[in-house]
């Protein structure tokens, strides 16, 4: 099983975040130990003091598929939810200006937090899903995924020129604008609209 994540997809991010649009969807990888559900506490590691939360949707693929031509990409998934994107941005700046991959901000245990899938049926797709994310009973990031740069069939497409999809492999696929820090405390809960679908006590 494959977890793999989309950057900058959505304009109000890569302004914050001071980058440029990309032509194309850029994707990275997360080990299968990032994985993290069951509404589980998280943990801060010690190896960084500044954990950033990035609220995505989250598709699962549903068979196997390679080269997929975008027209037909709607058939390779047929659930979704929300996951988060934890980044050690301490680290990914220091893996940045040593020239060095981002494994260790991005890949690390337990970074990608996931939540209870939905019947793609059971949403407004492909009209729209908005998603939401609450810190401390306050919302922090909306998204729509008709805002997104790619949408799910060109990312669908475009991951599948260079890896086999294969059943149950996961994409996250982008976060808002609405980043920020975790501290010990926290307490985020994550909805498809109004269904709370993920919730994180951060220890």
């Amino acid at each position: 099983m494959k977890i793999i994540c989309i950057g900058r997809n959505y304009l109000d991010h890569i302004k914050e975040m001071n980058n440029e649009v990309p032509e194309y969807p850029v994707f990275f990888m997360k080990s299968e130990n990032a994985l993290y559900h069951k509404n589980l506490p998280f943990f801060i590691p010690d190896f960084s003091k500044n954990i950033h939360y990035e609220l995505e949707l989250v598709i699962k693929i549903c068979k196997t598929g390679k080269n997929i031509e975008e027209k037909f990409a709607h058939t390779y998934f047929d659930a979704v939810t929300v996951g988060l994107d934890l980044t050690a941005r301490d680290l990914q700046k220091e893996c940045i200006q040593n020239g060095e991959p981002w494994e260790k901000a991005k890949s690390f245990d337990f970074s990608a937090p996931l939540g209870e899938f939905i019947d793609l049926k059971d949403t407004p797709y492909p009209a729209s899903i908005k998603f939401s994310l609450e810190k401390n009973g306050e919302i922090v990031q909306n998204g729509d995924s008709k805002n997104m740069v790619f949408d799910f069939r060109k990312i669908i497409a475009h991951v599948s020129k260079y890896n086999t999809l294969k059943t149950g492999d996961l994409i996250y696929t982008g976060t808002p604008a609405g980043v920020g820090q975790l501290n010990k405390g926290d307490k985020l809960i994550a909805r498809i609209e109004s269904k709370e679908l993920l919730s994180l006590d951060v220890k």
